[in-house]
């Protein structure tokens, strides 16, 4: 059985919220939240966030014990990217864009 819960348009970039997901694949969920907790980085919040909505999911919707969920994947994709213009020399406009993204984890049960 299968429980995820989605994030959308979280203000990270991908890139950096990737290195977060990469150390929580395939763990117990409440291994994963205590490893988030150590982590320096704002997608580690972002993520742990994420995963503690999953497992209320699961506990309340499904009537799954929290002890037995395990992380299938945690998947992170490319949200909507704003663009906003910095001033540079003789009148130009150089680009700036701001990246989101959508934050996917996927719980199974053993």
């Amino acid at each position: 059985m299968e429980i995820q819960s989605v994030t959308k348009s979280a203000r990270i970039s991908p890139k950096k919220a990737r290195e977060v997901t990469r150390v929580i694949q395939g763990l117990p969920a409440e291994l994963a939240l205590q490893k988030l907790s150590f982590v320096p980085r704002k997608a580690a919040r972002l993520v742990g966030k994420t995963l503690k909505s999953a497992i209320a999911n699961a506990e309340n919707n499904k009537n799954l014990p929290s002890d037995k969920l395990i992380i299938s994947k945690a998947v992170i994709e490319e949200g909507p990217t704003l663009r906003r213009w910095n001033a540079a020399s003789k009148g130009q406009g150089m680009p700036i864009r701001k990246r989101m993204s959508h934050i996917r984890i996927i719980l199974i049960t053993t």
